[in-house]
C-alpha cells in the first residue's frame, strides 16, 4: 500500500483481515502517518457525514458522484459507523448532519486505525519513497525504493498486488508516474478554498457570521446557501467552501477573480423585501436604522450594511431617502465582494482531479489499464464537498480495493 492517509490505512487493514495470511506492507513517503486525518475538523476529525442512502451520499460529490453509488451501496456510512464502533469508537451526530468521534478528538480516529493496522498485522514502514514502477509480465510489480525507511527492505521490491493511495496534488507534473503507468489524468486544480477579497468593505467585521446566506458568482451558474464566515482576508465558511467545490474548475479558469454577491437573508427575494421594508418602516418610523438590526443579523453586520447604504448612524427609519433605501435592500440581497484569489482552509487540502474514474473498476478498485493496480482515496477524480464526504469516500474506496486485493494470496504492498 503507498500512501499512509486514511485511505492507505483502510485498505492495508481492509486487506489483512480479510486474509490474514498475507504479508501486507504500508509505505509512506514522509514520517508522519495520517496527518490529514489528525488536522481535520479542526482537531475533532469529521469521520463522515449522516446520509441515510448512497443516492442521498452521492450527492454531496462534485466530482464522482455517478461512479460512487454502486461503492456507497457496498460499504457507506452505516458500514463506516459500524467500523468504528466495533473498534470501539463511538461516533455523534451534530445537527448539521456531521459526525465526529463522541470525544471530540481526531486523536481518537487516528489511534484506532493504527491500533486496527497493528492488530491485523499490517507492517508500516515511513520514510521511504517508491522511484519506480515497473509491471512484469507475471502480473506483479517490481518497486525501485529509496530514503531511510528503504533500509528496512530491499531497494527493490518485488511485490503481487499494489494500491495506489498517495493523496491529491495540485500540481500535474506530480502525476507524471501515473501517466507512465498508462493511466489519463483528470487536470488537477485545488477545491475546498475560501475566497481571498483584498479590498472588502467587511474587513472590519473579521469574526462575523452568519447561519445562513446565499453566495452566488456573478454571471457564472454558480450559487451555494449555507452558514458564512467574515474573516480578515474575505470570506470562507460552508456556503463559501461548497461553492468552491462545485466551482472547482471554473474558478480555476477565471484565474479565482470575480464578484461574488452575499445575499445575508436567502429567505427573502426583491418582490418580498421590498414591501416588507415599506411596512416595518411605516410601523417604526421613530426608531434609528442603524441601531435596530433586523433578519436576525448580526449588530455589526447590520451598522456595516447601513453605512453603506449611505444610513447614518442617527436616521431613524422615518427619515431615511428613497435612495438609501433602495441601496440597503440592494446590500441585504446582493453585497458584491471583489474576489481577487483563494485561500486553502485550513490544512485541508482537496484536490479536484486525479486518475480517472472512466479507467477503474469501481465494484473493486482495481485499474482497467494495469491487471493487479488499484486505487483509494483523493489520487482519484474523486472530491467531496466540506462535512465528512472526501473521508467517506477514501474509507470506502480503501475498503473496496483492501478486499478485493485479498484474494491474492502472495506477498502483497
Amino acid at each position: 500500500m503507498l500512501g499512509g492517509g486514511a485511505a492507505g490505512f483502510f485498505g492495508a487493514i481492509a486487506c489483512a483481515e480479510a486474509n490474514p495470511s498475507l504479508q501486507v506492507v504500508l509505505l509512506e513517503k514522509t514520517g508522519k502517518l495520517l496527518s490529514k486525518v489528525r488536522i481535520s475538523g479542526g482537531g475533532r476529525c469529521n469521520v463522515t457525514h449522516a446520509c441515510e442512502s448512497a443516492a442521498q451520499l452521492v450527492a454531496h460529490y462534485p466530482r464522482g458522484s455517478k461512479q460512487l453509488k454502486s461503492a456507497f451501496q457496498q460499504f457507506g456510512v452505516a458500514e463506516t459507523i459500524a467500523w468504528f464502533a466495533k473498534r470501539g469508537v463511538a461516533l455523534k451526530m451534530e445537527a448539521d448532519g456531521r459526525m465526529f468521534p463522541s470525544t471530540d478528538s481526531s486523536e481518537t480516529i487516528a489511534r484506532a486505525l493504527e491500533e486496527a493496522a497493528r492488530q491485523a498485522g499490517v507492517r508500516i514502514i515511513t520514510n521511504v519513497s517508491v522511484d519506480e514502477i515497473q509491471p512484469l509480465p507475471t502480473g506483479s510489480f517490481s518497486l525501485k525504493l529509496s530514503g531511510s525507511g528503504a533500509t528496512k527492505l530491499n531497494q527493490t521490491l518485488q511485490v503481487s498486488r499494489l494500491l495506489i493511495a498517495t493523496g491529491g496534488n495540485p500540481k500535474s507534473a506530480n502525476y507524471d508516474w501515473l501517466r507512465a503507468l498508462g493511466h489519463t489524468i483528470a487536470e488537477p486544480v485545488p477545491s475546498l478554498f475560501t475566497f481571498n477579497v483584498p479590498n472588502s468593505p467587511l474587513s472590519e467585521l473579521m469574526g462575523v457570521s452568519v447561519p445562513q446566506a446565499r453566495v452566488v458568482l456573478a454571471g457564472e451558474k454558480l450559487q451555494y446557501e449555507g452558514p458564512l464566515l467574515v474573516t480578515h482576508w474575505g470570506v470562507s465558511g460552508p456556503a463559501v467552501l461548497k461553492l468552491s467545490a462545485w466551482g472547482a474548475r471554473r474558478l480555476s479558469e477565471l484565474g479565482y477573480v470575480g464578484t461574488a454577491l452575499i445575499n445575508w437573508i436567502p429567505t427573502f427575494t426583491e418582490e418580498t423585501l421590498r414591501p416588507w421594508l415599506q411596512q416595518f418602516r411605516q410601523e417604526n418610523g421613530r426608531k434609528t436604522v442603524a441601531a435596530n438590526p433586523q433578519f436576525g443579523l448580526p449588530q455589526r453586520l447590520w451598522r456595516n450594511l447601513t453605512e453603506q447604504a449611505g444610513i447614518g448612524p442617527e436616521l431613524r427609519w422615518s427619515d431615511v431617502p428613497a435612495k438609501a433605501q433602495n441601496r440597503l435592500l440592494e446590500l441585504l440581497l446582493r453585497s458584491p465582494l471583489a474576489v481577487r484569489g483563494k485561500t486553502t482552509y485550513k490544512e485541508e487540502f482537496v484536490t479536484c482531479g486525479g486518475v480517472s474514474l472512466a479507467e477503474i473498476d469501481l465494484k473493486t478498485m482495481q485499474s482497467r489499464r494495469v491487471p493487479g493496480l488499484y486505487f483509494a482515496g483523493e489520487v482519484l477524480d474523486i472530491d467531496g464537498i466540506t462535512g465528512g464526504f472526501n473521508f467517506q469516500a477514501a474509507w470506502t474506496t480503501g475498503y473496496l480495493a483492501g478486499r478485493a486485493m485479498a484474494e491474492s494470496s502472495a506477498v502483497t504492498v
